[in-house]
């Protein structure tokens, strides 16, 4: 078994590497003499982006553990519940309704069509009869292309489609002091959902049976699908679309520490933190000094991770 300590031991030398690489010439030497240029270039965009990398991994991660034990399926998350395009027809909204939206209002948007997204989500999957682990995130993919779809209809009606592309891939190359501050709103909400990890546990296990332990099933349902729907909303304005990452990371964390929610949601936390940082890291080197965009290397390594999951589970079924 991984413990906690091996990941946070894991964790710090890759913050280190992530705050020194990139184009901008920045050393450690630089700021322990206390050049201005090395102190700059670290406040405005090195380390605003460590902890958009950090807090984004490991918030989507979470989103994952939670849409998975509520759904009770192991591969339903944003990406496969159609959450992401969501977010983006809220921002799409908010820029038709309001023009001159503030990024606090686009991002109230964004969780609004999120929760209303998921609920129907959630609504699609109480009425199927048949709910395979793959039938059912073949649905949400369904469903959350027709809402691209329909996204994308407007934006091209609306000659917005430009100012919607922002918003359809992870990237942190963008991530400047005074611009990425929003995404701390995630914090306390993964605190709340530390607080409420066994009663998603409860509800996990089906209406009848939670609701008999004297769990209010509907309320706890709402909750869990609104605090995944904040940090879904805030992540996507603040960075983009991160694909499958909270599919694959609860899945690792599940193969060697089990599935109790309040066990893995550090251990989901940390390691989809330090799956981001790898895959930020390597676009930075792989064709320095250009980039390439998280969301990219993420899609690539997250779907072959997934059909790995997918026929080691019917190896084993």
């Amino acid at each position: 078994m991984i413990k906690r300590r091996y990941l946070i031991l894991l964790l710090f030398p890759l913050a280190l590497i992530s705050l020194f690489v990139g184009v901008g010439d920045m050393t450690l030497s630089g700021l322990l003499a206390g050049h201005a240029h090395d102190w700059q270039l670290f406040w405005t965009s090195r380390f605003p982006r460590l902890m958009a990398i950090v807090v984004a991994g490991a918030g989507l991660s979470v989103c994952g553990l939670i849409m998975q034990s509520l759904s009770r399926n192991r591969f339903v998350s944003p990406t496969t519940a159609g959450l992401y395009d969501c977010a983006r027809l809220g921002v799409l909204i908010s820029i038709i309704v309001l023009p001159s939206a503030s990024i606090f209002m686009k991002t109230g948007f964004a969780i609004l069509i999120t929760l209303m997204g998921a609920m129907v989500f959630m609504s699609i999957l109480a009425t199927l009869k048949h709910r395979d682990t793959v039938f059912v995130p073949l649905v949400g993919m369904i469903f959350g292309s027709i809402i691209s779809a329909f996204t994308t209809f407007i934006a091209l009606q609306m000659d917005l489609l430009q100012s919607l592309a922002g918003w359809l891939q992870g990237d942190f190359s963008t991530i400047l002091n005074g611009q990425y501050e929003l995404i701390y709103l995630s914090v306390p909400v993964l605190v709340i959902v530390y607080l409420f990890a066994n009663r998603f546990v409860l509800a996990g296990l089906g209406e009848d049976f939670a609701t008999n332990l004297g769990l209010n099933y509907k309320q706890t349902m709402f909750v869990g699908l609104a605090l995944v729907s904040i940090i879904t909303g805030v992540v996507i304005v603040t960075v983009g679309a991160i694909p499958f990452l909270g599919l694959i990371v609860p899945n690792l964390v599940s193969m060697y520490l089990g599935d109790n929610i309040r066990k893995t949601l550090s251990h989901t936390a940390l390691l989809g933190a330090i799956l981001v940082l790898l895959c930020d890291v390597f676009g930075r080197v792989v064709i320095f000094p250009y980039e390439v965009s998280v969301s990219l290397i993420m899609g690539v390594l997250g779907s072959v991770i997934f059909l790995w999951l997918l026929l080691r589970r019917y190896r084993y079924a």
